[in-house]
């Protein structure tokens, strides 16, 4: 802690383009006037943990002793809370916390809260197999009644095309394959769509035409407000707002 504020860090590398996505974020939505009015951010980027995906649905290695490992590191370099790009990571969420010394921020607590008090009640999640076909999810959103909606088989494999073959290969992404998936979904009762992959808030960015609820801005802001700062209007990058197609 400096002056009183505290100082985050993150446990990154799950991928590099989502903890970078994060890093900006968390800039952009501090309520800071100047370069020095800004949080001290400590960054670990690891690549090599593990999947995520395949630990939790295909037996993998586990990535649970490298992301404990990053968050020790940064805990000695200094970091008061904790905060991980990850959404499929957050399933080791309270394996990892307990190894930790300061708070971890659960995305997916944090998300389920924002978007009740958006006024959702409705949503579809878009996110990797790992997430999706488990529960841990859906038990943050329930806390709060709000019901998720998945994808059908054929719109979660372009949803793990997205994540794994265009972003996280460094490809250009082509969202507008899952535009039917995102119509069938709305027609069921989709208010909006978590973005439920780290990978997925940068391969949406500036698609119109739904609204969308992306979880790495909704951790950014919650940390900003764990650190001791103030959070600029966040809406706009929260809950993106819809434009016509």
């Amino acid at each position: 802690m400096i002056n009183g504020k505290k100082v985050i860090g993150i446990i990154g590398g799950m991928g590099p383009m989502a903890t970078a996505d994060l890093f900006r974020k968390l800039v952009s939505l501090t309520d800071a006037d100047s370069d020095r009015e800004h949080i001290h951010v400590l960054i670990d980027n690891d690549p090599s943990i593990p999947d995520r995906t395949d630990a939790i649905l295909y037996g993998g290695e586990s990535p649970v002793p490298l992301i404990c490992a990053a968050a020790h590191r940064l805990e000695a370099a200094g970091a008061d809370v904790l905060i991980m790009p990850c959404n499929t990571g957050h399933y080791f969420h309270e394996e990892i916390a307990s190894s930790c010394a300061v708070p971890l921020l659960s995305m997916p607590e944090e998300t389920a809260a924002a978007v009740k008090e958006a006024g959702f009640d409705c949503v579809g999640l878009l996110a990797t197999d790992g997430s999706v076909k488990t529960d841990f999810i859906d038990r943050a959103f329930a806390k709060y009644g709000i019901r998720l909606l998945r994808p059908d088989a054929e719109g979660q494999a372009e949803v793990m095309r997205l994540i794994y073959d265009e972003v996280k290969s460094g490809l250009t992404p082509a969202p507008e394959r899952l535009f039917s998936t995102l119509d069938a979904m709305s027609a069921e009762g989709a208010q909006g769509f978590v973005l439920g992959c780290t990978e997925l808030p940068i391969a949406f960015e500036g698609v119109g035409g739904y609204r969308f609820i992306d979880p790495t801005a909704i951790l950014a802001a919650a940390a900003i407000k764990a650190a001791g700062y103030g959070v600029k209007n966040g809406a706009q990058e929260c809950f993106p707002e819809s434009m016509s197609r």
